[in-house]
Order: C-alpha cells, then structure tokens, then sequence
C-alpha cells in the first residue's frame, strides 16, 4: 500500500470535534484536549497530523494557534494546519506555531495574487492548495459560502503557478462515513497526474482507504472513521504503506 496516512484533529472551542457535511450545528465532540490526542496519535505510529481550525474558519481570522503551538511544541509531528488563514499576519502565524505546511482555500478564491505570493515567499513544499468543494464549486469560510468557481479550471490555474500539494474534500460526503468521492478523485489526477492529491471526506472504513490506494490517490485525510472504530490498524498494515506512517504502531 502506497497512500498517506493522515489522521485529522478539527479544533472548535479548544476542543477536538467532528463535524457533518461542515455543519457547526452537527459536532460531536471526542476529546476536550486535542494536544493529549495528538499525543495518541503520535504514540500510535503516525508522523503527520492535519489540524484544522474550526473557529477560525467561521470568523476569517486564525484562532486557535495556541492549540497549534501546544501540539507543535509536544510532540514530533509533522503538521499541515488550516482553517482562518486571511493575511499576511495570519499565515506567519501558523508557521511561528509550527505548522510545517499550511492548508490555504479561501484566499485562493478570493485573493489569487496573495495566495501566489504565499507560494512564492513559502515554496510549494510548505503550501497545500485547500479545494473543498460541494456540487463541483469551490466552497470558502469554513464551508458557509459557494464560490462560482469550477473545480477543475480552478485547479488548473494554481497547477500552472506551481502548486503540488492538494487537499480536496467532497462537502456532501464529509463526516457521515458514507464512502469517499473515488470518482472525483480519479478525474482529478486524470487531469493532473503529477499532483499530490490528498483526499478528504466520507472516508468510513479501512476498506475505503483500500480503495483509494488501488485508484491511485497519493494521500487520505481520515478522522471520524478512526474515533467512531471503524478503521482497522492491523488490516492496513499488513501490506508495506507510506513512510508517513511507522510500523511501530503495531507492537
């Protein structure tokens, strides 16, 4: 198996929650203190870790840094981070709390040219081209506004600026563990085969995740199916997976 393995912590009010297709009015909270989560997941094997900052998604601003630093400062992993991401001041921040890459959607669709000088000052390394996207558009500020952006054009225009890293979440399939958008997925890399896809939403098995490897998809972002039980460790590690996971997990 060659796909990434990236479980998610979803930060609102300093707590780790799952939301339903974004809805903030459908959480489920599963740890009031995402640093001691972290902690699990670290402990468990994983290396790389997507945090997403809920609050700051809603008011167009980052929120939670100080989470942000505390796992940063406790444990080893790596970090992309998202969520509320608007400025200058914003994206300086993340990366001051250790952020190794930042996610970046909105600001994409409303501010091309900050987010191109973004990829620019950073390197598309450190940058993830956030592409959440409900009916084929793009959708912004945490999923409560529909942009009139197509997502393949969309994808295209940031590709040729040098854009690598992409996190692209199916809203309609996010948090009910219904099954990943497969199809959108192998359309994507059919336009862009080179493109570090990294899959996000409706992931409810460890037969999904399988499913997502044999299509090809580089990476899966997975929360909810992980704190609902429903992804099997051993399973997934009987076959040789992504460095971004340690086999130490199974002890």
């Amino acid at each position: 198996m060659k796909i990434q393995l990236i479980p998610a912590i979803d930060i609102l009010d300093g707590k780790c929650v799952r939301l339903t297709k974004g809805d903030y009015d459908q959480k489920k909270v599963y740890d009031d203190n995402p640093v001691d989560q972290a902690r699990r997941f670290e402990d468990m094997g994983f290396t790389r870790l997507h945090v997403v900052d809920l609050d700051g998604a809603k008011s167009k601003h980052i929120v939670n840094e100080q989470v942000l630093c505390d796992i940063t400062s406790h444990t080893h992993l790596e970090v992309d981070f998202g969520g509320g991401i608007k400025s200058d001041a914003d994206i300086q921040k993340a990366f001051e709390a250790g952020a190794s890459m930042v996610t970046v959607g909105s600001v994409a669709v409303s501010n091309p040219d900050l987010f191109v000088s973004w990829l620019e000052k950073y390197g598309s390394d450190h940058l993830i081209l956030g592409a959440d996207t409900s009916h084929g558009k793009i959708s912004v500020n945490g999923w409560l506004e529909n942009s009139e952006e197509e997502l393949i054009p969309f994808l295209g225009r940031y590709v040729n600026e040098g854009v690598t890293n992409v996190l692209c979440t199916e809203i309609s399939r996010d948090g009910t563990l219904s099954g990943p958008a497969i199809d959108l997925y192998v359309d994507i890399l059919k336009h862009f085969p080179h493109m570090n896809l990294i899959a996000s939403g409706g992931v409810g098995s460890t037969d999904d995740i399988v499913k997502l490897d044999e299509a090809g998809v580089p990476a899966v972002v997975f929360g909810k199916a992980w704190y609902e039980g429903k992804i099997n460790l051993e399973e997934l590690l009987r076959e040789p997976i992504s460095s971004t996971f340690a086999k130490r997990a199974i002890r």
